[in-house]
């Protein structure tokens, strides 16, 4: 019986009458995954960059918010194609590549995610749970269609180059990091800083210029509605971590006195 995959982030986007909220897991953990997954959000992005994850760990979370009705994404470490490939052969459909700030490095960010004649992917959909070892029918015909690919633009010269960024035929969509986007302005921390924001904003502008969808990562609410507002089609607005931590002292302060 052929198996059909789920809708990437891209497709799901494209049929959304408001924008996507979602979260980081970042914990490394399969169960906060599925207690995520199980939230009603619409999203989740499991984080190889900063959180303790490798192919195994990503494997398992995938596994275990499959059968909900959400969205898994992966943000991979860097746009290192061996790692892209890994990623999408375990099952990936929706990949977000990081420190992204030219139209070269998002073109060698497609290029990695494609089959051949288009791109550089290794062909090995018989062996992976990506094509469902062969269960998905023409899936290497078809794999453009189950893949959608993100680009997270977090520097000055990402900003700068956001319009051509986006116009790069394969990229479905741009993330925007404010804190290494601080960062590079040297205002580490500071990512609610008038000209960080500011910075945003352009990107914003530059993205839907060219027809992309944008989003970007908040987690204070009232800067999440002020993106949403200038027109960010899908948002980050906290962390399975972070929640756990600021719970957690929460109890500690109201029944240790800590």
């Amino acid at each position: 019986m052929p198996i059909r995959l789920k809708p990437t982030l891209r497709d799901v986007l494209t049929e959304a009458d408001r924008p996507l909220a979602g979260m980081w897991v970042s914990s490394g953990s399969a169960v906060v995954a599925e207690i995520c997954a199980g939230s009603g959000l619409d999203w989740i992005l499991i984080d190889m960059e900063h959180g303790p994850n490798g192919l195994e760990s990503v494997l398992a979370q995938l596994h275990a918010v499959a059968a909900y009705d959400i969205i898994p994404a992966v943000r991979v470490p860097s746009a290192d194609a061996t790692v892209l490939k890994q990623v999408l052969d375990i099952g990936a459909q929706t990949v977000i590549v990081p420190m992204i700030s030219s139209a070269a490095e998002a073109a060698a960010a497609v290029t990695a995610v494609r089959y051949t004649p288009r791109g550089i992917r290794g062909v090995g959909s018989a062996l992976a749970r990506s094509g469902r070892w062969n269960r998905v029918d023409d899936y290497l015909a078809h794999a453009d269609a189950h893949v959608s690919l993100f680009v997270q633009i977090e520097s000055s010269a990402g900003v700068e180059a956001a319009g051509e960024i986006a116009a790069v035929d394969g990229v479905d969509g741009v993330f925007v990091g404010p804190s290494d986007l601080a960062a590079s302005m040297g205002l580490l921390g500071d990512q609610t800083h008038p000209d960080v924001v500011a910075a945003v904003l352009h990107t914003f502008e530059a993205v839907r210029a060219a027809g992309m969808p944008v989003g970007v990562n908040a987690f204070d609410p009232g800067v999440v509605q002020s993106y949403l507002d200038a027109g960010a089609r899908f948002v980050v607005v906290s962390a399975d971590v972070t929640l756990l931590a600021r719970g957690s002292e929460a109890l500690a302060a109201r029944w240790s006195g800590a």
